[in-house]
């Protein structure tokens, strides 16, 4: 099943977003060009390497709200993943300059989610959909409420 067509359009006052023409959503974008190592056996991005796809839009995403992961750890939270979902239309080859479309989304008392749409800049064909769901921890590891600024950055997220 091929998914809705998405077609982004850059904002003006704020280049790292992008608006979806069809469902109104907004969308931070980042870019990234595959490697060599990156692909398998079958010259196509090997599957796995979405996650760290989805990581590099996530981390993109936090840094440009002034939220690095190092700042969150620094004040005694991490964000493990406790559930991932991707969905495959289109493979990418080595040297495909790719737009990693992420939006942080669901928000609960200790989890939070994080949903990302990657294309291949050079078509705009959809290669990869999916999402993270992370739960909140303290240093012990234990799950705790999520912290004040990941919780504000949710609700100041432009919609």
């Amino acid at each position: 099943m091929r998914p809705r067509p998405f077609i982004p359009q850059p904002l003006a006052e704020e280049p790292c977003h992008v608006r979806d023409a069809g469902s109104g959503l907004l969308w931070h974008r980042c870019e990234l060009r595959t490697l060599y190592v990156d692909t398998d056996r079958s010259q196509v991005v090997y599957h796995a390497n979405y996650l760290k796809y989805f990581e590099y839009g996530r981390a993109s995403l936090m840094r440009h709200f002034n939220y690095p992961y190092k700042d969150i750890e620094a004040s005694g939270y991490t964000y493990p993943i406790i559930k991932t979902e991707l969905n495959y239309y289109s493979p990418l080859h080595y040297d495909d300059l790719m737009y990693i479309h992420t939006r942080p989304t669901s928000l609960e008392l200790v989890k939070l989610q994080f949903d990302y749409l990657i294309t291949r800049a050079a078509d705009g064909e959809i290669c990869c959909t999916g999402f993270t769901r992370h739960c909140a921890v303290n240093g012990k590891g234990i799950p705790v409420e999520i912290d004040a600024k990941t919780v504000a950055l949710w609700r100041e997220f432009p919609r």
